[in-house]
């Protein structure tokens, strides 16, 4: 009977998470938090807004960039500097603009998400010092900050090394988070990262501040980011925090507000993008509760058809349509959806054509929707699960490797490695140009793209065909410092650790010879 009551109320408990976190009050409180976001960016209007990957990209249609913080890096005795996501795209940005604005959110019971409240001060933190010790190298003086060269327009400051965390984080943490940091340091250092460039763009040290919907602020009295002696990395938690479920109402509907809306968007989305969403937000919120699953699956389905009749990846979306109701008016909505809510625009020149080149090594990663146009590579790698026609005569100048995540096969990629190798070898040998590319151009075509690089590139980045690899064998310090190289260029660079962990082993199993 005990047993049958705690099912009951199980039950019960899921039964009223699925009746709260509907589609629509999904979106609608994205919208909500999306004017909060829209509202604090303009009080610095100079700084760039950058979303974190991924809930963070649904909150805006204003995107300068993304980056790529984990909570997980900024859990409780789980902390951590992660080399393989360096985000040092967001520091040079942030050198550039004179700061930046990144945007994420949280589900109920925090107002910031770890990646927030940790993730990104320790990140400031270990740079702040990379820099600090570069600048004392540079000047053969480890007692004193050296006094920057007045004509690249450094000041002579002190360079801020502490740690800046929120008031919310214990004293205890902090102590233990300080404890590791000369390590994370030294981890830094030596990875091969251009902390010289990064030292010569920022004028002054990182710190964070927080910003959330229950911040005061007032509007008469915003300082000038110029006017602080620090490069502001502004953290805007786009939520409200509050523990109770909050059911608003307009004229026309209601609907109950979903902290953290955009966060684990496969459970919940439909096969809906942010880009998606912001180009058809009207009609969206507009179509009210009733009908916005239907809405959404009609939308899909159309970018899907579009997609497949111009031979891009077009996987079949399944969603039940909820039984629609009667029609109601439009409601009158806040001007911003009204206005042309185009896609999602992130500014870098790198970015806009989808194509990333590694330096001087003939090597450039990219998605596979951008690799079946490209005209500027003489071959390509294709590692996605559907093949496309490449714009090449040759059948030798195209390799399709059906590759899948980790989650999905742990030996998927380690089985494919030693072909991609192979046919990397023959056409760089030739002199041509190589693309390597995979679904989103972030995870397994950056791995297959290291796993290259080690085998096929001695350590000045000069293609050898594998004869120092073979030489020197590899270690897990060099496989991480060119994973650094290879981030370096292809900022949007997400490699999965069990992707990771496939490249060691082929590399160490003597597979790349």
């Amino acid at each position: 009977m005990e047993n049958d009551t705690k099912l009951s109320i199980y039950r019960a408990a899921r039964t009223i998470k699925r009746r709260d976190n509907t589609l629509y009050n999904a979106l609608r409180s994205i919208y909500d938090d999306s004017i909060f976001v829209g509202e604090i960016s303009q009080l610095w209007p100079q700084l760039p807004l950058v979303a974190n990957l991924r809930c963070g990209l649904w909150y805006s249609t204003k995107f300068y960039s993304t980056c790529y913080f984990k909570s997980t890096d900024g859990h409780t005795n789980n902390w951590s500097f992660n080399t393989s996501r360096l985000n040092f795209h967001i520091a040079l940005l942030a050198g550039q603009k004179g700061g930046c604005f990144i945007v994420d959110s949280t589900r109920r019971g925090k107002r910031f998400p770890d990646s927030m409240s940790k993730t990104i001060p320790i990140w400031t933190c270990v740079l702040n010092r990379a820099i600090f010790n570069y600048l004392n190298k540079l000047s053969n003086d480890d007692s004193s900050l050296v006094e920057r060269d007045s004509d690249t327009g450094h000041n002579c400051v002190d360079w801020d090394c502490s740690l800046h965390l929120p008031l919310w984080v214990s004293e205890t943490e902090k102590a233990a988070i300080e404890d590791r940091l000369e390590g994370w340091t030294k981890d830094l250092e030596t990875s091969g990262a251009d902390i010289a460039t990064l030292a010569s763009c920022l004028k002054k040290p990182l710190r964070p501040l927080w910003i959330s919907q229950r911040t005061v602020i007032w509007i008469n009295e915003v300082p000038d980011y110029d006017s602080w002696d620090f490069t502001p990395i502004i953290l805007v938690s786009a939520s409200s925090s509050s523990g109770v479920t909050q059911h608003r109402t307009t004229s026309e509907f209601s609907w109950n507000y979903i902290p953290g809306a955009g966060d684990d968007e496969e459970s919940w989305a439909r096969g809906l993008s942010p880009n998606l969403f912001w180009n058809h937000a009207y009609d969206l919120i507009s179509a009210g509760p009733d009908l916005c699953n239907q809405k959404v699956a009609d939308i899909v389905e159309k970018d899907r058809v579009y997609r497949a009749q111009r031979g891009q990846s077009a996987p079949q979306i399944t969603a039940k349509p909820s039984i629609s109701g009667s029609s109601h008016d439009l409601p009158c909505l806040e001007p911003l959806l009204c206005s042309d809510l185009s896609s999602l625009m992130v500014n870098s020149s790198e970015e806009d054509c989808g194509i990333f080149w590694l330096g001087s090594t003939n090597l450039a990663i990219g998605a596979s929707q951008v690799a079946e146009h490209a005209s500027n590579v003489d071959c390509v790698l294709n590692c996605d699960q559907w093949p496309f026609s490449a714009n090449h005569q040759e059948a030798e100048a195209y390799l399709h490797l059906p590759i899948v995540n980790s989650k999905m096969d742990r030996f998927s990629l380690f089985n494919n490695l030693p072909s991609a190798v192979t046919f990397a070898n023959s056409n760089l040998t030739k002199g041509r140009s190589l693309l390597i590319c995979c679904r989103d151009g972030e995870d397994i075509s950056v791995c297959v793209c290291l796993a290259i690089l080690i085998s096929l590139f001695d350590d000045e980045g000069s293609f050898d065909g594998g004869k120092s690899f073979g030489e020197r064998g590899i270690t897990k310090c060099e496989m991480r410092r060119r994973l650094v190289y290879i981030c370096k260029f292809a900022i949007k660079a997400r490699p999965s650790r069990g992707n990771l962990r496939q490249v060691f082993s082929f590399l160490n199993n003597g597979k790349a010879t």
